[in-house]
C-alpha cells in the first residue's frame, strides 16, 4: 500500500507540463542507426544520493569528487545554462560542468551502463518465478524507475549539449532579464562561432532560415525591436527544431553524396511548384499535433517576418535535396525522434523565455492577453536563433550517441 502511495506520488511529479512554446508535436519513432566511438579508461560511481566519483586517466589517474548540491553550490551552474537540472544524475554532472567538463562523457557512459544493467535486472524480476502480488508490485516499481530514468536520460541529453557548446567556447545565452535600458539582449555576439560549427551547405539553409525570419532587418543588427515574448519563445523552439532536423538531413547528404546516390537536382524554375504542390508545407497543411517544416515560420507579426520553406531564399544543392523528398520523408525528418528530446526542447525554452501566463479558450485557442514585450535588437534576434539552431544540432548528435549506448528512442 505504502509502495503504491509513493509510486503514484513520483509519477504525477515526473509528468512534464505542455508547453506553449512547442505547441502539441509527437515524437515520430524513427530507430539511428548512428554510431560514436569513445574509449576512456574511466570509473565514475554515482549514488542515488548524488554523489559521485571520477577515476579518469593512467593507473594512479586523479579522483573528482562531487558531493549532493546545496542551493550555494548550484548557483554557478546557472551561468552555463539557463535550464537547471533537478535529478541527482542531472546536479551530479553540473557540478563536473562547472569543474571538469571534459569529464562529462566519461560519467555519462558510466550512468548508462548502469541504466542498462537496472533495466536487464527489471526485466528479470518479472520472469517466471514472480508470480500475484509480487509480480504487480515488480512491475509498478518499475515503472517508477523507468520515469525516473527518463528524467536522468533528460538531463543527460541537456548536460551533453551544454558541454559541446563549451567545447567550442561559446556561451549559452542566460534567462532573459531586461537590462538597465529595458533590452534582454545584453549577452556577446558569437554569430562567427556559431556558424563555424555548421557546414557550408548547412550555413545556407541557416542564411535562407535567418532571412525567413527578419526579412529586410537581417543585416540590421543595432534597431531595436518590441517582440511578443510568446512569439519569441515559439521561434527559438522552431528554430532548435530546424537545426536538429537540418543536421539529420545533412548527414543523409553527406553519405549519399559519398556514396554517388544524389537524385538530378530539379530545375530552379519548378522549386517554388515543388513546394507548393508536392510538399504542401508553404501553406500550413500539416496536421496540427505534428511540427511542420521547421524552417515554415507561423510568427507572423511581432516584428517577424512570416513565409514558407523556399520564398525568397537562396536556392543552393542541399536546399534542392530536400525538395527532393516526398511529403511523409520530409515530415519524418522534420519530427523529434524522442519524448525526451522533445521534453529537454520545452524545458530550455521555458528556462531561457519563463513560462507565459496563458489561457487556452474553450475553442482551443491561446489567450495571450497576459503576454509581455520584450526589447531586443534584431542583431540579438539573430543570436538567439543561431544559438537555437545549433542547439538543436548538437541534440540530434547527443540522443544518436546515448541512444547508441543505452537504446531509448523508440523504433
Amino acid at each position: 500500500m505504502e509502495a503504491t502511495a509513493t509510486a503514484t506520488a513520483t509519477a504525477s511529479l515526473l509528468t512534464p507540463p505542455q508547453s506553449v512554446f512547442l505547441g502539441r508535436p509527437t515524437a515520430l519513432a524513427f530507430h539511428s542507426n548512428l554510431r560514436f566511438s569513445t574509449k576512456l579508461s574511466t570509473s565514475v560511481s554515482i549514488s542515488k544520493q548524488g554523489h559521485g566519483r571520477l577515476c579518469v586517466g593512467s593507473r594512479r589517474g586523479f579522483v573528482v569528487r562531487a558531493a549532493s548540491l546545496s542551493p550555494e553550490s548550484s548557483e554557478p551552474s546557472s551561468m552555463i545554462a539557463p535550464l537547471k537540472l533537478e535529478s541527482p544524475i542531472g546536479q551530479f554532472l553540473s557540478q563536473i560542468l562547472i569543474s571538469h567538463p571534459h569529464l562529462v562523457p566519461a560519467a555519462v557512459e558510466q550512468q548508462l551502463e548502469q541504466f542498462q544493467t537496472d533495466h536487464d535486472g527489471d526485466k528479470q524480476k518479472e520472469g517466471p518465478s514472480a508470480s500475484g502480488t509480487d509480480l504487480v508490485l515488480y512491475r509498478r516499481i518499475a515503472e517508477v524507475k523507468a520515469k525516473e530514468r527518463r528524467t536522468a536520460l533528460e538531463e543527460i541529453l541537456y548536460a551533453l549539449v551544454v558541454q559541446k557548446f563549451m567545447d567550442a567556447n561559446i556561451s549559452l545565452i542566460p534567462s532573459l532579464t531586461p537590462n538597465p535600458s529595458g533590452q534582454v539582449d545584453s549577452w556577446p555576439s558569437e554569430d562567427r562561432k556559431l556558424e563555424e560549427l555548421h557546414s557550408p551547405e548547412a550555413n545556407e539553409m541557416i542564411q535562407n532560415h535567418l532571412a525567413l525570419i527578419l526579412g529586410n532587418c537581417l543585416g540590421d543588427s543595432t534597431s531595436v525591436a518590441q517582440i511578443s515574448k510568446i512569439r519569441a519563445g515559439q521561434v527559438y523552439a522552431a528554430s532548435i527544431m530546424y537545426g536538429y532536423f537540418l543536421k539529420r538531413v545533412v548527414q543523409r547528404f553527406q553519405l549519399e553524396k559519398t556514396m554517388k546516390l544524389l537524385p538530378n537536382a530539379p530545375e530552379e524554375s519548378s522549386i517554388q511548384q515543388t513546394i507548393v504542390d508536392d510538399l504542401r508545407i508553404g501553406g500550413g497543411e500539416v496536421p496540427s499535433q505534428v511540427m511542420s517544416h521547421p524552417e515554415v515560420s507561423t510568427l507572423p507579426g511581432g516584428g517577424i517576418s512570416s513565409g514558407g520553406f523556399g520564398y525568397g531564399s537562396k536556392v543552393s544543392r542541399l536546399r534542392t535535396y530536400v525538395m527532393s523528398f516526398d511529403s511523409e520523408t520530409l515530415q519524418r525528418y522534420a519530427t523529434i525522434r524522442s519524448k525526451e528530446a522533445l521534453s529537454i526542447i520545452e524545458k530550455h525554452t521555458e528556462a531561457l523565455f519563463g513560462r507565459p501566463e496563458i489561457v487556452v479558450t474553450p475553442e482551443g485557442v491561446i489567450d495571450s492577453s497576459k503576454d509581455e514585450n520584450i526589447k531586443i535588437s534584431f542583431g540579438g534576434l539573430k543570436r538567439l536563433v543561431l544559438e537555437a539552431v545549433t542547439f538543436g544540432s548538437f541534440l540530434w548528435d547527443v540522443e544518436s550517441y546515448v541512444d547508441s549506448r543505452y537504446h531509448f528512442v523508440l523504433s
